[in-house]
């Protein structure tokens, strides 16, 4: 079972290393694709040359149309986009297919998330579980796409390719559609992705809370009269679900200053709430 992988570039260089060097050493057939928006902080400089992804440079319409253009070039049995602040971590692709061939009815599936500081640093972990439509709609996706994988007919036989109009909650509303067609979920249930805070995540930024705004106003009057019901629904679940539990545990990662080889690091207090 082939995966492919799709990174949206533009002027991420020294992030760009470390990410690339997460799914190389994977350990499973994959293909990389690097769908590079004309970047000129010196990406160009190397990328081309790296053996290890597939490059195309072309201009794009922002993040969502990037992904687009990668994931119709994409030839994997298996999807998923990574950004060049996110990383893997070892052998999550390896267990990722080994759930996919297990359960052939399964569409789409997420991982953990341990998040981190610019320096690699453990801030924070998310645990995922599969999201609910009218959580996602009215208040915020509970997943982080670079935990998420999916099948090729998700994209080409369900739903379009993500809305490029969006600049910041496309993922958002991508997984809406899904929702609303029903299409199968599950939780893997281990570590998989490592989220970088840069200091210039997008899902912060004004035209993000704009954006969750206007897509809030298509839910149904009522769905947004109960935005607070779902909330204490979600959180429920969550901690029915075991969401805000964790053991010590370790992870490995690249960090800009070291992209050839992971670092390891030791969480010894873990937390699910993000630092203020």
């Amino acid at each position: 079972m082939r995966l492919s992988i799709v990174t949206p570039s533009y002027r991420r260089s020294a992030w760009l290393r470390p990410c690339i060097a997460s799914v190389a050493d994977q350990r499973v057939e994959v293909e990389h694709i690097v769908q590079d928006s004309e970047s000129d902080d010196g990406t160009l400089d190397w990328l081309p040359r790296d053996p290890r992804v597939k490059v195309f440079v072309e201009k794009d319409q922002g993040m969502y149309d990037g992904i687009n253009r990668g994931l119709r070039r994409a030839g994997g049995d298996l999807l998923a986009y990574l950004n060049c602040d996110e990383q893997y971590l070892p052998g999550a692709l390896t267990a990722v297919a080994g759930f996919f061939e297990q359960h052939p009815q399964i569409d789409v599936l997420f991982g953990d998330v341990v998040m981190v500081d610019a320096e690699g640093r453990y801030l924070y972990h998310r645990k995922m579980q599969t999201p609910l439509k009218y959580h996602t709609w009215t208040c915020q996706l509970s997943t982080l796409s670079c935990a998420m994988f999916f099948r090729r007919r998700v994209v080409f036989d369900y739903v379009e390719l993500f809305d490029p109009r969006l600049r910041d909650v496309g993922d958002g509303e991508w997984m809406l559609r899904l929702l609303r067609r029903r299409v199968r979920m599950a939780v893997l249930g281990q570590f998989t992705s490592a989220f970088t805070y840069t200091g210039v995540n997008m899902s912060v930024g004004p035209n993000a809370r704009r954006e969750k705004w206007e897509l809030f106003e298509t839910a149904p009057w009522w769905a947004r009269r109960l935005t607070p019901l779902f909330i204490v629904q979600h959180r429920l679940r969550r901690w029915a679900g075991g969401m805000y539990r964790q053991a010590p545990f370790a992870y490995e990662i690249f960090t800009r200053t070291n992209a050839d080889r992971r670092q390891r690091f030791e969480v010894n207090r873990p937390t699910f709430q993000a630092p203020r």
